[in-house]
Formats: C-alpha cells, structure tokens, sequence
C-alpha cells in the first residue's frame, strides 16, 4: 500500500515529484507509461530547439539521467514503492534517447515523418512493457532511482536497434 495517494497537490509539493511523475502525464489513470511516453514528444521538440546540436542534446540527455536517477529514487522511497507506475521520468529520458535516433524523431510534417515516430514510439512501449532479456533482470534485480532508470535506457536501446534494422531495408 502507498504510504501517501499520488495527486495534482502531491506532485506540485516538490520539484522531484512533478518531474518523476512528467509533468503530471504520470497522474493518469489509465496507461502512465504510455502518457509519459507521449510526453517526450512535445519536449523533444522543445528541447531540441535550445540544444542545437547532437553533443549539447546528448549531454542533456545524461543530465536529465542523473536527475532522473535522483527525483525517481526520491518519489518512490516518499510512495513507498520504488517503481511505482506513474513515475514515467525514466519513460521520457529513454524516450527522448529514441527520438534523437530516429528519422525524423519529433516531426510530423510528413507521412514519412509520422512513420518513423509511430514506429519509435510502438518499440519503446512494446520493449519497456514486455522486458526482454535482460531488461527483466536488471527490472527485478535493480532498486531504486538507478533501476527504474537503466531499464528504460534498455528498452530504448532496443527500440534504436530495430529502427536502424527497418531504416537498412527501406529505400528512403
């Protein structure tokens, strides 16, 4: 049971849990993964938009890790339960590592652009929910603000893997 009742009110107590919880896109009821995960959308273009270049996003990136290590082992030890589902931080730091990958990650300007986004967005989910090896181990084995942060890195690893397999095969 959760020591205190995840809310609107919860998440605005301190910065941590409003980034753990992404922005309030954790508070969902149904699906906060999937919420959070579509939350890196609009922040990836945001954010690519001040970090103009591969190396300053990609530095942000391992900062937003970091940080994320840090709110998520914060919020969970406060709820009581570290990897608690509407924590979705570690969904939008992977996911953004994604999209950086991707063609054409955060544009929508296209059918192909939507492709390219519909397809990144569908392995992240598909891998971060289903664990393959050795996800699930290091998602059962690895506690705190570092675990509920390595495994999505994991996934998203996944995901990047099988866009540059699709992307090899495809003539565009």
């Amino acid at each position: 049971e959760l020591k205190v009742q995840p809310s609107w009110r919860f998440i605005f107590s301190h910065p941590a849990y409003f980034f753990a919880f992404g922005m309030g896109s954790g508070l969902s009821p149904r699906a906060p993964g999937t919420m959070g995960t579509l939350a890196g959308f609009p922040l990836y273009w945001l954010l690519t938009r001040v970090f103009t270049t591969s190396n300053s996003f990609l530095i942000m990136l391992l900062w937003a890790f970091g940080i994320g290590v840090v709110v998520c082992e914060k919020t969970g030890r406060t709820l009581g339960e570290s990897d608690y589902g509407g924590i979705v931080w570690d969904e939008i730091v992977a996911f953004l590592l994604v999209l950086f990958f991707t063609p054409m990650g955060g544009d929508f300007s296209s059918v192909l652009a939507i492709f390219w986004n519909v397809l990144a967005f569908s392995l992240f989910r598909f891998f971060d929910i289903i664990k393959p090896p050795p996800i699930r181990h290091f998602d059962i084995h690895w506690h705190g603000g570092l675990g509920v942060m390595f495994d999505d890195i994991l996934a998203a690893g996944y995901a990047v893997l099988c866009l540059a397999f699709v992307k090899s095969f495809l003539p565009f």
